[in-house]
């Protein structure tokens, strides 16, 4: 859970802190939405070199790397943006970032997968949760910078020291055997060269696309709200920078509390009636957001907003799952359509946002996430055919 959570840290590292960064670049909201694709390019070659790295040095070896490429590519965002002034460097330091994150994001699933068949019951929910509570750890943190006037460059060295002690660590008290992941990351890598290939494929099945849907919309809004929901609340509803990033803290803690609580909702009313309840939450929110005037109304708009995204990416990995035969390839179809919007969708924000502004930009996330209300009918439980 420490590591999960040591995830959500370092993608909210610099989100609530955009405007400082673009200001210290004195670059417009374009370009910066153009850096943040360092982070995408960087995440899809993680992903791609993660089972590599894995087969190489081990799974505990390859974990401490991906946790060390992550704490360098911060440093280099700090010297980048702050220190130097440096465009070039800073986008070196996302792409970095990107890296270090999307190879550690498939390690500690791993590992995660490894502990619940241990422990006997469901525990990724959990595991997932703990990752958005990382992300209001560090929200949080970068909120109390922005309060107390501390540049950002000095935060991002400070974050970058504790995600790298704290990593050390944790790492060190893993106990999945060294050759657990080991077929996991030979079969990781065998699959790699067709993996466009069978996505593609899988994606005819007209279920699994709705599925996709769903999962595209929700990530889309997450992606959005981790990297531009600080910057729109200062710039589009005139918040102080502290305040700023205290929004994105709420949205945080909402996605968090929705996530831990969701499972009984879920029992409750199976998956497709969850999937429409939160994303009609998350579409009254975006609209709220972007047309509401008092604080406390866009507020309540974020929180909404957060209930929106809660739950498209879980359960629609469930779903996935059980939509047919060759669950492994049906799961990494829908999955990397959720990758490609958390990852690719913020830089698509900020070149809209050039146009016609980022709170106008918003109006695509929303009509994408009414879209996972309609196809949500995809993701209601199936008997099992056999």
């Amino acid at each position: 859970m420490v590591l999960f959570a040591l995830g959500g840290v370092a993608l909210s590292t610099w989100g609530p802190r955009l405007p400082s960064i673009r200001d210290s670049l004195a670059v417009g909201d374009g370009v910066i939405g153009l850096a943040l694709a360092g982070v995408t390019v960087g995440s899809i070659a993680g992903l791609g070199v993660s089972a590599l790295w894995l087969a190489r040095f081990g799974p505990l070896a390859a974990l401490r790397g991906a946790v060390l490429v992550v704490v360098v590519g911060i440093v280099v965002i700090a010297v980048g943006a702050g220190l130097a002034g440096s465009l070039p460097v800073t986008v070196i330091g996302f792409v970095a970032v990107g890296f270090g994150i999307g190879s550690f994001d498939v390690m500690i699933n791993i590992q995660g997968a490894a502990v619940e068949a241990a422990a006997g019951r469901t525990l990724m929910p959990l595991l997932h949760a703990a990752w958005s509570a990382g992300a209001v750890v560090g929200s949080a943190i970068a909120a109390g910078a922005a309060a107390l006037r501390v540049e950002f460059q000095w935060q991002f060295l400070a974050e970058a020291l504790l995600i790298g002690l704290a990593g050390l660590v944790a790492t060190r008290h893993l106990r999945a055997p060294e050759g657990q992941a080991l077929p996991v990351a030979a079969d990781l890598r065998t699959s790699l060269g067709s993996r466009i290939g069978v996505a593609l494929r899988r994606l005819l099945d007209l279920r699994l696309l709705l599925i996709g849907v769903v999962m595209f919309g929700a990530e889309l809004g997450e992606g959005t709200a981790n990297s531009w929901l600080s910057l729109s609340a200062r710039d589009g509803h005139g918040q102080t920078e502290t305040v700023a990033a205290l929004f994105f803290t709420v949205f945080a803690v909402s996605e968090t509390a929705a996530r831990v609580a969701g499972g009984p909702l879920v029992d409750r009313i199976g998956r497709a009636m969850t999937i429409r309840l939160t994303a009609a939450l998350g579409v009254l929110g975006l609209v709220v957001f972007i047309v509401g005037q008092p604080t406390w109304l866009v507020i309540v708009g974020v929180v909404l907003w957060a209930f929106g995204v809660s739950m498209g990416f879980p359960l629609g990995m469930s779903a996935a799952a059980e939509s047919g035969r060759d669950a492994a390839a049906r799961v990494s179809a829908v999955a990397s359509l959720g990758y490609l919007a958390n990852l690719a969708g913020p830089p698509v924000i900020g070149g809209v946002s050039e146009s016609v502004g980022l709170l106008n930009a918003f109006w695509l996330v929303a009509a994408l996430l009414a879209a996972a209300f309609f196809a949500a009918g995809a993701l209601r439980n199936r008997p099992d055919p056999e």
